[in-house]
Formats: structure tokens, sequence, C-alpha cells
């Protein structure tokens, strides 16, 4: 397929045709350049400024220290968003479609669903922020903001978000794209204004931070925060490309297009931080990055708050709309991205009309959310690695005739490693929704559980597997290396 026509089922604004079934070969398009679009739109959020204050600055690191944890964190969690999307070329369907072939065609429904609650819940979290910039930004402009303009601030958002994920995937890399150089430019001028506010006698004489509850704490942390945040979504942007697109060019450009975005704005937050220390602990950061700007600029700067949180919104209601039909509910695509952003309204009301105390409780729960999730990458990573391609039948086969069925529908090995995982993982993890009991020292303040939780699922995934022997899924062709 040509690398730049676009077929009759992907075209810009036209609904995209396909859901979680594998493209066909002539449907294939795209280069891997495309990627960067997609993740450097989706990570321009002005909340990158608040990772770098809050994170690192917040964690005691120097400047120096700043810019190494900052870069390296960051750019290490793009890089496995990169590595998980290569599967996606191999196999031309959605991340959790592909897990089928991991976790058996029932035993996969556990990490879809756990997915799929995370992703609304996220896009949900972006839609509530963006409200409150977008009422800010009415308030700037003269308007009495009330639960009226909170209801319909929340509809035009929510309107927003949705339509991209319905019109589907070319329409959304096609709008990552604009969003990359609008809010890309205005962010420039943004930090035009905010840099030179830096006491640089501060930021000079900083003492260099402790190695564990600075370093590592904030290395962990600016990763969970950043890429591994996407670990689930990779695939459902790399799938359209052609079969032969370079591996290496698909992480790199995930890699570049994550990091570039969050790495500048983390850096301008940690000068922010010596100047506004409020932004370290504040729990409105969006009005405190304003309050250092000139009054003339907070038009821009909310605009710029607003477009990034919803271009992140808009990848993660096309992500759980295919996650839902990964469940194995049968309805068109656009659809499930419809019931998605009803869920997301109601969620966005109840936090912002009903109950504004819940939004903590919620976020808590989603970062939770992320110990089974990250178990699961650890499992899929390790599959990949002597998985070549997947059978296009088997993926959407749910009964037994499958490849992929194993043992009534679930590959026992990466089932157990799963449960597994995510237990020990939550029991060396601190949180205002759970406290594990063997969360002590470090793992209070960090995301390690999470990651020890990770390693105990591929130990155990790889002492199981070779007691299990399943018939050989047949395979479609061979795939250029990683």
């Amino acid at each position: 397929m040509s690398t730049t026509r676009q077929p009759e089922s992907d075209r810009v604004w036209s609904v995209e045709m396909n859901g979680i079934n594998p493209i066909d070969p002539q449907e294939r398009h795209g280069r891997p350049l495309e990627l960067f679009w997609v993740w450097f739109a989706g990570n321009i959020g002005i909340l990158g400024v608040v990772y770098g204050a809050q994170y690192l600055a917040g964690n005691g690191l120097n400047l120096w220290q700043s810019l190494l944890i900052g870069l390296v964190a960051t750019a290490v969690s793009f890089i496995f968003v990169g590595i998980l999307s290569i599967p996606g070329v191999w196999g031309g369907a959605p991340m959790l479609t592909l897990s089928r072939a991991v976790f058996g065609t029932r035993g996969n429904i556990g990490p879809t669903l756990v997915s799929w609650i995370s992703l609304v819940g996220w896009e949900t979290i972006l839609v509530i922020t963006s409200a409150y910039a977008l009422l800010a930004l009415l308030r700037v402009v003269g308007v009495q903001t009330n639960p009226f303009w909170t209801f319909v601030c929340i509809l035009v958002l929510a309107a927003a978000v949705v339509a991209c994920g319905y019109w589907g995937h070319a329409t959304l890399v096609w709008l990552q794209r604009v969003a990359t150089w609008v809010f890309g430019l205005l962010t420039v001028v943004i930090i035009v204004f905010l840099v030179p506010q830096t006491d640089w006698h501060k930021v000079v004489s900083q003492p260099m931070g402790p190695w564990d509850t600075g370093l590592v704490t904030a290395f962990i942390i600016v990763m969970a925060a950043t890429g591994i945040g996407w670990i689930n979504t990779g695939a459902d942007y790399a799938r359209y490309l052609p079969r032969r697109s370079s591996g290496r060019a698909i992480t790199l450009w995930t890699m570049l297009g994550g990091t570039l975005p969050l790495y500048v704005l983390m850096i301008v937050g940690v000068l922010l931080a010596s100047h506004k220390t409020a932004v370290l602990t504040t729990a409105d950061p969006l009005s405190t990055i304003q309050q250092a700007l000139p009054s003339w600029l907070s038009i821009p700067y909310l605009l710029v708050a607003i477009g990034g949180l919803l271009a992140g919104a808009a990848l993660d209601i096309y992500s759980s709309g295919l996650n839902l039909l990964a469940m194995g509910i049968r309805m068109r695509r656009q659809y499930a991205v419809l019931i998605d952003g009803v869920l997301m309204v109601l969620g966005a009301i109840y936090v912002l009309l009903i109950r504004n105390d819940f939004q903590g409780a919620l976020t808590s729960f989603l970062l939770l959310l992320a110990d089974a999730l990250t178990v699961w990458a650890a499992i899929f990573l390790i599959d990949m690695i002597w998985r070549r391609s997947y059978d296009r039948k088997s993926l959407q086969d749910m009964g037994p005739a499958s490849a992929y069925y194993y043992t009534a529908g679930f590959n026992i090995p990466a089932c157990i490693a799963w449960v597994v995982g995510i237990v020990v993982g939550l029991l060396f993890t601190s949180s205002a929704f759970f406290n594990g009991p063997l969360a002590k020292g470090i793992f209070v303040s960090t995301s390690l559980g999470y990651l020890l939780g990770a390693a105990v699922s591929i130990v155990l995934y790889l002492a199981l597997r070779p007691l299990f022997r399943y018939k050989q899924a047949a395979f479609l062709e061979d795939v250029p290396s990683i």
C-alpha cells in the first residue's frame, strides 16, 4: 500500500470504517513520522510544567539533576511506548486486541477491562481540568461563571473530544499534527515570558538532591506520569502503517514526539519553581502558572492549556472505544466512542457540579490501576520478543477454533503471572486510595512497587510458559526486525 494515499476506510473528515479488525494490507498507509505528531500533541499540555515543578524540583533535585532525570525518565518511558507500538504493525490490530494472543481470548478480558476503565477515567479527568481552564477563560472575558456555564463548558469540551474519536484515526492524526504546530508555537511564547522570571541565584546554588528520596523517586514518578501512562495505547496508532515499516523508526518517532514537549515543559517548571514556589504544592497549578504571566497573555495561555488537555483526551477516547470492542462487545467503533463520551460527560458533571471532592479519589484510583497495566505491559513485552506476527482470523475469533483460545480461553502462564504481579505490586504500593502492608521506605513515595510487580510477573511467566504447550498460530508473513 502507498505510504501516502489514504484508503476509503480511513480518510480525514470521514468516519473511520475499521474497528478492532486487523487492517488489510491494501489499507495500510502512512509513515512512522506521523507518530511524532500524535505523541507531541498528546503531551503538549501545560501540565508538563507542573511535573517539572512538583516531581523534579519538589523532590529536591538541583538543575543538573533535573536536566538528567527529566530527559532519561521521559525518554525511557516513551521508548517502551514505541516498542509496544511495533506489534500494531505486525498484526494490524489495536493494542488490547493483540493482547488476546498473549492472555487468551477470555483471559484478555481482565486486562482490557482495566485498560478501558483507566482510559475513560483519564479522559474524564482531562475534560474536568480543561473545563476549569475554559471557565477561567470566560472569567477573563467578563463572563460571570455559574453552574449553568460549567455545564455548558463540559458539553462543549466533551463534544470536541468525542468528535475526534468519532471520526477516527486519519482525522485524529491530522488534528494532532495541526495541534502540534498551533499549540507548540503558543507554548513557546508562554515559555519566553516564564523563563526570565527565574531566580538564577537560587537555581545555581541549589544543592544536589539525595539519590534515594530524590533521584530514584523522581525518576520513577516521572516515568509513571509520562510515557507509562500511554503503554496500553501505542499499537492503536501504529496499526495502519505498512507492514514493512521500520520498528526502529516507530520507536524513535514515538520517543521524540512524547519526550520533546514534556522535557522542555518540565525544565520550565523547575525554573518557575525558583520564583513561584506555590507551584510546588498547589492543587490548582493552572491558576498558579497564569499568575506568573502578564494579564494580556492569559487568553493564549488558557487556550494552550485547553488545547493540550483536549489533545490528550482525544487519544484516550479513541483508544477507550477500541478497548470496549476488544472486550467482545459487538458494535461499530464510533458508537463505542459515543458510549465512552456519555460516561465521560456524566463523570465530569458529577465531579464539577455534585461532588467537587471526588476528583482526588478518582485520580488516586486511576493511579492504582497503573499497577495492573504495568504488569500487563511487562508480560506483553516479553511475549513479543519471540512473537513476530499474529493470526488475523484468531484475533477476531473468541471461540475454541481460535489459536488464542488456549485453555478454555485462558493462556494460563500469562494470566497467573498477571494476577501475581498485580498482588505483589499492591503489597508494596502506598496511595491515598490503598496502602499495601509492605509499602515501607522508598516504596511509600514512589511507584516502585509497580515495577517490582512487573519484574515478578516476567520471571513467573518465563518459568511457567515452557510447562504449557499450545497449538501454534498461523503467521501472516515475516516482518523486519525491531
